[in-house]
This record gives C-alpha cells, structure tokens and sequence, in this order.
C-alpha cells in the first residue's frame, strides 16, 4: 500500500513535466515552468556518452521538456550534492549516469535524496550480481536503461577470436605461432570494463580453440593482472597512449616482442592506441597494421576504421539510448509508472531485462565498417 501511495504522489508530482516553451539551456537557463528534468553525468569528458547527450538535447528539445545538463567531474559525493541542490530547486524528475558504478549504495543515496521524485538511472550500472534489482524493485519511482554489460565484451570476443583466426599469419610478426596482446582496461571498478576486458579475451580464445589456434599471450608476463588501467577512470586516449609509447620501448619489433593486438574496453581508448602505433610508422596506408578493436562505434572510430587504422568495435547505440530516455520522461510525465513506460517502448533495439522489469537494455551491434 505505501508503495502505491508513493507512486501516487510521484505521479501527481511529475504531471505537466513536459511544457510548451522551449527546452531550457544546458547552464541552468530553464524556460518558464514550474517543472524540471535535471540530467546527471559523471563526467563531460567521455566521448560516447557525449553523443548520448547531444542526442539526448535533442529529444527533449523536441518533447518541449524543460531540462538542465550537470557534471560531476567524475566525483560520486559531488554528484549527490548535484542532486539535493536539484530537489531544492524544483527538479521533478532525475535522470542519472551514476558517478560509482556498480554501486547499489551509492544508487541508494541518490534515491533518498530524490525522495518521492522519480528518477531514471541510465548507462552505468547500479549493482553487481543482483544487487540492483532490490534498489529498483524497492520504489515504485525508480528504474535503469542502459546496456546487459557482459554483451558487449561477449561480442567484442567473438569478433577478435574470428579475425584473428582469418588472419593468423598475418598479425603473428615475429611468426612464434602466438598472438601478443595488450589490453586497455577503461576503469578498475567499472562494471562494464569488467566484463569487457574478461570476455574480450575469454571468448577470443574459445574461438581460436575451436580453430586449433593457441590462445592469446598477454606481452607482459610481470603483469598478473593482465591489462593496463585508466588510473583517472576516464577510459582516456591520453592514459592508452601513454600506455603504449612506454610499451614500445621494450616490446618492439626490432626485440622480437612486438605487440601484435590491442583490445581496448573503448574506442577512446582505441584512438589512443592507434595514435601512438602511427607515431611508429604503424597503422598507416601501406604499412602494417596493427588490430585494434574498442567498443561504442563512435564517429572518429567508424573514420579510423574506414582508414584501415582500426579493426573492428562493438556499437552501443548512443541514438537509442537518447531515445529510451526521452520517452521513458514523456511516458512518466504522463502518469505512467517508469516500470510500466519501459514495458511500453517499442522499439527492436529495447529489451526489459529477464531478472527485473525495471531494467530496460539497449542492444549492442558489431561494426567493422561493412
């Protein structure tokens, strides 16, 4: 019964959220309602959730829903403070890119600030193992859309496991009968870099079993960990060539220890990569190329890759994701619980999760440029 009051309320809340003038200014200009969408990212930097809030201004641009874009510079405390300055100023309705991902406490916070306001968690999980079901499950307010982490990393696997195997001779530089590989991990507690740096390499080497192909070799045997890490968390270009000018000291083919394939959990990071494999005569019209494979099929990746810079990534659709959000905020602000509007998108690219109806993810696509 309190769960329904609850919905109630935070129903009668959020009617007349989408308004008739014109979208307010990403710094805080909202136009003249007494409603408010306030979105929060954990950070401006990251190139693809960039596209997800380009695309996302434009979708409530069109729905005339008032809105604000806020920044917590990667800072989960700040982000909370973001938050009940929003609920003290009106906001009515909150969209979240967690700041902690995978935390279902810091989830939690977020939602005993908001209240009986509805919010919408998107992009970076809330929970491991479950843990996010019983956040969701336990508000009638609350709800996540966003991607099922291990697919990516599952997809990205199959694709290295399938070219390296066309293309053994080829990549094998120092033609010792193994591939050498470095992987560019985006954050240590990421859920999603987690799951793609397991199973970029875990199911790579199940295709190559299967081909009676050995497995991949990381190149540094000192390193149990097996990649190297975004110590800033922000699967940076900067930190993946940083990363790789410093291999090629040691590991080069002038040594015999060339790395001959790089994974990175993004293309940010890709980008980075390539940028340094080009600094050494690599990667370029004419000269050997290095794969590289990353993950969102960001627009400078599809032009590396259309270059013959870049091999292959994994698309996470920043375009669907705008568009899930963007509906999932009208369908609320017409009375629908955010259970029930995400069980009324419809749209091939959305499925509500198996494990929790208020989980809504946005599929994952392979792209190599064909």
């Amino acid at each position: 019964m309190k769960k329904l009051l609850a919905l109630a309320l935070a129903l009668v809340m959020t009617l007349g959220l989408v308004a008739c003038g014109a979208p307010a200014e990403e710094e805080g200009g909202a136009a003249e309602s007494a409603t408010q969408v306030s979105v929060f990212w954990y950070d401006e930097s990251d190139v693809y959730l960039s596209s997800v809030r380009d695309a996302l201004n434009t979708e409530l641009g069109a729905l005339g829903v008032n809105y604000d874009n806020q920044f917590a510079a990667n800072d989960q405390a700040k982000q909370l403070d973001q938050v009940k300055t929003a609920i003290a100023g009106g906001a009515n309705l909150l969209v979240v890119n967690l700041v902690t991902s995978g935390s279902a406490d810091a989830a939690s916070e977020i939602l005993t600030a908001a209240g009986e306001v509805p919010v919408i968690f998107f992009n970076r999980a809330i929970g491991t193992d479950g843990s996010d079901i019983p956040v969701l499950e336990g508000t009638a307010t609350t709800c996540f859309i966003g991607t099922d982490a291990p697919e990516a990393g599952h997809m990205q696997g199959k694709m290295i496991g399938d070219y390296v195997v066309a293309n053994y001779d080829a990549i094998d530089l120092n033609g010792d009968g193994s591939i050498s590989y470095a992987m560019m991990k985006g954050d240590e507690a990421n859920v999603e870099a987690i799951y793609r740096t397991q199973y970029g390499v875990e199911d790579a080497n199940i295709v190559l079993e299967a081909a009676g192909k050995p497995a991949l070799v990381y190149f540094d045997a000192a390193n149990p960990d097996c990649y190297q890490v975004d110590l800033g968390g922000a699967w940076s270009a900067t930190a993946a060539k940083d990363y790789m000018d410093t291999n090629f000291v040691t590991y080069n083919e002038a040594n015999g220890n060339m790395i001959e394939l790089v994974i990175c959990n993004n293309d940010g990071m890709a980008e980075g990569v390539i940028a340094s494999l080009q600094e050494k005569g690599y990667n370029k019209e004419g000269a050997h190329v290095v794969p590289v494979f990353g993950v969102d099929a960001t627009d400078n990746a599809k032009a590396l890759i259309a270059d013959g810079a870049m091999t292959g990534t994994v698309k996470q659709d920043a375009q669907g994701m705008a568009v899930a959000i963007a509906q999932t905020v009208s369908a609320v602000a017409g009375g629908t619980a955010p259970v029930d509007a995400l069980a009324g998108l419809s749209d091939e690219r959305f499925t509500v999760a198996a494990d929790c109806a208020s989980k809504l993810y946005v599929a994952y696509a392979p792209y190599t440029g064909e």
